[in-house]
């Protein structure tokens, strides 16, 4: 009966060098996370002033001169916030790779990541960096510029697993917190997690973050061994949170399995869409262009 092994350091398999890599996906991608730079007073109408010498004539209200005979100008409502947070969970699990797989699920993830943050540069956007565990795995401000894609970069290849055992559900709460203090009204929200055995209150702190008119994306990055459960025979299985040890056989154990990821991805999906969110589910033995092309479309309300 063999034993799978669930390994908890990062392997990057196929994925390396990440810098490379990253541009070689972000330059495959044909839009960035916004269909075009916005321009002018903003996205939102916001009611009328008097015109006062100077203002833009663009935003003349004609409507209003010849009813009123009076020059008003018309304001709106522009988005406070344009950074791309991205979130990325280093827990134990992350660390999983099977044959199939091009890297570790953690290092499939931060390949998404830098490829999000190179185009998010490249539109003129800033880039933050927040974890959920992690081994060396450091926080970053939002920044913008030539330097921020650098050191996203330098930061995901630094970050290595946690250690075996479940998340300290104060991890959680800190990352969430964080987030949710530092982005405002019309920041976009990326999560990437396997969404493996996370603190019970996961799903209501993560939705959480699709308040206050932020964009909420989770994806749901799995290895494609657990996206199908593919294997035969009898089976020893380790959990790598737990170190739970469970002896059974695929065959049996497969029906039971995709029932309880498809349960586990539907209260996902529900609750996103409750919060104006949407979840994007992968494997990292997909081409990760086509993964990156699915997140923005999410992220623009495009069916993915």
């Amino acid at each position: 009966m063999p034993e799978l092994s669930l390994a908890t350091r990062l392997d990057w398999g196929e994925l390396s060098p990440l810098r490379l890599t990253a541009r070689t996906v972000a330059d495959g991608v044909y839009a960035g996370l916004h269909r075009s730079p916005r321009k002018g007073a903003g996205i939102e109408f916001g009611g009328h002033r008097e015109y006062v010498p100077g203002d833009d004539l663009r935003w003349l209200d004609h409507r209003a001169l010849m009813r009123h005979g009076r020059l008003m100008i018309k304001e709106f409502e522009t988005e406070t916030d344009r950074v791309l947070r991205l979130i990325v969970d280093a827990s134990a699990s992350m660390g999983f790779r099977s044959e199939r797989a091009k890297g570790a699920k953690l290092a499939f993830a931060s390949l998404l990541a830098a490829a999000l943050a190179r185009i998010a540069v490249g539109a003129g956007d800033p880039v933050a960096l927040e974890w959920l565990g992690g081994e060396r795995a450091r926080s970053l401000p939002a920044m913008g510029g030539r330097e921020a894609f650098d050191r996203v970069v330098s930061t995901l290849e630094q970050a290595e697993p946690s250690s075996p055992g479940l998340m300290d559900p104060a991890e959680l709460d800190r990352a969430t917190a964080a987030v949710a203090r530092q982005a405002r009204r019309g920041a976009v929200v990326v999560v990437f997690s396997d969404l493996l055995d996370l603190p019970e209150d996961a799903l209501d702190r993560l939705s959480a973050l699709g308040a206050q008119r932020r964009t909420l994306i989770v994806v749901q990055v799995l290895d494609p061994l657990e996206a199908d459960f593919a294997l035969t025979g009898p089976l020893r299985l380790r959990a790598t949170e737990t170190q739970r040890l469970v002896e059974t056989d695929a065959e049996t154990a497969k029906a039971g399995y995709l029932a309880a990821l498809a349960k586990l991805q539907h209260g996902w999906r529900t609750r996103l869409v409750q919060r104006r969110g949407r979840l994007v589910v992968c494997n990292s033995a997909e081409d990760p262009v086509d993964v990156v092309r699915s997140i923005i479309r999410a992220a623009e309300g495009r069916p993915t």
